[in-house]
């Protein structure tokens, strides 16, 4: 079980640090925190670097903690929120898959979280 976990943490965490990264420093073919703060801003969502940046916070914190294994209701948190904001404002609206821009994959990562947070990180941590 233990295995599995880290398999989890470990791709789950890196992808979700390479979303933050590409709202933060626009690595990866990301917009950067310009970029993604006009794409919030259309989208209502105001003020958008500020958001953008706490969006990118919440992923690049959180998938290094996961990777980590520590601080696991933290960065579970953290991505929770994160995918439950992304789905209301963007996804939702596009429906269930993720082929149609819909709430697919966010609602994937939401249950990595959950499940993450009720059964800790395993027994493969820094600390």
């Amino acid at each position: 079980m233990d295995e599995g976990l880290l398999v989890i943490r470990l791709v789950f965490g890196l992808s979700m640090a390479a979303h933050g990264a590409q709202k933060l420093f626009g690595w990866f073919g990301g917009h950067g925190l310009k970029g993604t703060g006009q794409f919030f801003e259309s989208i209502g969502i105001r003020p958008g670097v500020v958001m953008a940046l706490l969006a990118g916070l919440g992923e690049f914190v959180g998938g290094l903690l996961w990777v980590a294994g520590i601080w696991m209701p933290v960065a579970c948190a953290l991505i929770a929120v994160t995918m439950l904001v992304a789905m209301i404002k963007v996804h939702v609206k596009n429906g269930y898959w993720a082929s149609s821009g819909g709430i697919e994959y966010n609602l994937a990562i939401i249950a990595v979280a959950v499940g993450l947070a009720l059964t800790g990180p395993g027994v493969y941590t820094l600390f």
